[in-house]
């Protein structure tokens, strides 16, 4: 029996070993610490240990100039304007914008980075603690905020969006939109919008203006004219409820937001030669200098003085329409007679030349070699919603449709 007593003790301890490692706890994983430090940021540096100084450029700065006023040798400043000179323009640095430096915290200050502002998003960097010299371009990160407008016209587009505390530029954005549609000339009191536009930001604060027009119903003398942006052939382009392009062969009017002071007529009294005779056209009345527009894409056939007309440039738009533009200041650079020009393009600008008794343009337009009223004309749409894209283009119609009934003041 004793004998057999060892053997047992050795059967007890190996389960004793056994169940013990079984038992034993699972050790806890190893884990990194988390930093929880949050980190700032200007212009893509960090500057948690840095300190920010802005200066205005005066007039007659250049980079080397600069340089030199912020304490570098002659030797330094030339080396710094040669390693920026691919981000930094000496021409197109401008008095009255800014720059700053970047420095250390210490009795010293020593600059580590300078950045100069191009634009409002643009900043040029140079970064002084590398070798050679780093310079690079940066951009600031634009947010778009997405924005609702409506209202009744009682005087102007402008005015009652400017009322709003919106960006009155809306109003030249809408215009836009509209252009082939309404004369926004003839924008009647009572006339109303509703539109979605996205507003561009940088900081979150600093408004940089209207990036685009969302969605929009204008109601003209009691006719809604809904606007759906669409992609079509990689361009966006706005689309009627329909289906059809807003776009036409011709822009409504050739001058954005001034008044008119002489309809098309056959006898109109003129205010010079005191007699009644034809007014085969439309006055509007601006300052002088306000950009004229062609109001479709054609050649120029004509750019001269003509007597009554002053300064004037006529421009064939195909066989059939041809249009003119009189009383003109001066023609914009580079136009001459053969020269191809776009819709929209500007051509010239308003002024008081031959018959006229201050600044204003006399448009008029020929159908087959015949003056027709511009404010009757009608064009066709351009470029018509491919019939393989309706569905998609509905899906896009309808979701703005309820957007805008959403947000509808009921």
């Amino acid at each position: 029996m004793n004998r057999h007593i060892p053997l047992l003790l050795v059967i007890v301890l190996a389960c004793f070993a056994v169940f013990s490692c079984k038992q034993k706890p699972a050790e806890a994983p190893v884990t990194e610490p988390v930093d929880t430090v949050q980190h700032v940021y200007e212009y893509g540096i960090c500057v948690d240990s840095l300190d920010i100084h802005y200066y205005e450029i005066k007039p007659g700065d250049n980079p080397a100039l600069i340089f030199s006023r912020l304490g570098f040798t002659a030797a330094q400043a030339d080396s710094i304007t040669r390693a920026s000179a691919h981000v930094l323009d000496p021409t197109k640095i401008r008095a009255g914008m800014y720059y700053c430096t970047f420095t250390t915290r210490d009795t010293l200050e020593q600059i580590c980075y300078i950045g100069f502002a191009k634009t409002l998003t643009d900043y040029a960097v140079i970064d002084l603690t590398k070798r050679p010299i780093h310079a690079y371009t940066y951009n600031k990160p634009v947010t778009l905020k997405r924005r609702y407008l409506e209202g009744t016209i009682s005087s102007s587009l402008w005015n009652v969006i400017a009322a709003q505390d919106a960006d009155p530029l809306l109003a030249i954005r809408i215009s836009d939109v509209y252009a082939w549609q309404i004369d926004f000339f003839d924008v009647k009191e009572g006339d109303s919008f509703q539109v979605i536009y996205n507003e561009a930001y940088i900081d979150d604060t600093t408004a940089l203006g209207i990036a685009s027009i969302e969605g929009a119903i204008f109601t003209h003398q009691g006719k809604a004219y809904p606007a759906f942006p669409f992609t079509q052939d990689s361009v966006s382009q706005f689309f009627d409820a329909e289906g059809n392009s807003l776009r036409r062969a011709f822009l409504k009017a050739p001058l954005d937001y001034y008044r008119i002071t002489s309809r098309f007529t056959n006898a109109r009294f003129h205010p010079i030669l005191k007699r009644y005779r034809a007014h085969h056209g439309v006055d509007y009345a601006a300052p002088t200098g306000t950009p004229v527009k062609t109001i479709g894409d054609g050649t120029v056939i004509f750019k001269g003085w003509t007597n009554g007309g002053g300064n004037t440039v006529k421009i064939k738009h195909n066989s059939v329409y041809t249009t003119s533009y009189m009383h003109l200041s001066r023609y914009a650079k580079g136009l001459q007679v053969g020269k191809h020009v776009s819709q929209g393009d500007e051509i010239a600008y308003v002024g008081s030349t031959g018959l006229s008794t201050g600044p204003h343009l006399d448009f008029r337009v020929y159908k087959n070699g015949e003056p027709i009223n511009p404010l009757d004309m009608e064009a066709p749409p351009s470029e018509p919603l491919r019939p393989e894209l309706r569905d998609s283009f509905e899906v896009v119609k309808h979701t703005i449709l309820a957007e805008l009934d959403s947000l509808k003041r009921k």
